[in-house]
């Protein structure tokens, strides 16, 4: 009977996405350089997407990484977002939209529970849904399969929560 356990989750915390493009937006209407571009960062909580818009390609990037410079100040994973393609506007305006990704895709855990496999650690693996659970008797394997899924570097963002 395993005693302990944790489960490994892609989820991102929505609040401190909606801070951040808070602030983003905040900073668009001060910069000097983006005061007339008609710039927007909105984040549609319902459909997990952030909508980006402005006058250029150039203005477009400028308003990506200010708004990817708020993200990282909250400990918000890069990897966490889908960019898609610049596309045309009304207008001579672009838009780009950014998808946040929520829970891991199934062939994707199952490359994690690969990997943990391979690493021939003593622990039990469970895929619920969109998250892993991982299970030993000694805290110290637990450990071990957490560092050995940090080394992976997987593309896309990976957490560790309900750690007992």
């Amino acid at each position: 009977m395993a005693d302990y356990s944790f489960d490994i989750v892609s989820k991102v915390d929505t609040q401190e996405i909606v801070n951040a493009v808070n602030q983003a937006s905040k900073e668009l209407g001060h910069r000097y350089d983006l005061k007339n571009s008609d710039s927007t960062i909105e984040f549609k909580e319902k459909d997990n997407v952030i909508h980006l818009a402005s006058q250029s390609d150039f203005t477009l990037k400028a308003v990506r990484d200010i708004l990817y410079q708020k993200l990282i100040k909250r400990d918000v994973s890069l990897k966490s977002f889908e960019e898609e393609t610049i596309s045309k506007a009304t207008g001579d305006t672009v838009r780009q939209d950014l998808k946040v990704i929520q829970g891991i895709p199934q062939d994707k855990a199952k490359t994690i529970v690969a990997d943990i496999k391979k690493s021939k650690l003593k622990v039990q693996i469970a895929i619920q849904g969109d998250q892993i659970r991982v299970s030993a008797k000694k805290k110290d394997e637990l450990q071990s399969v957490i560092q050995e899924v940090k080394t992976k570097n997987y593309p896309f963002f990976v957490g560790f929560t309900n750690y007992r």
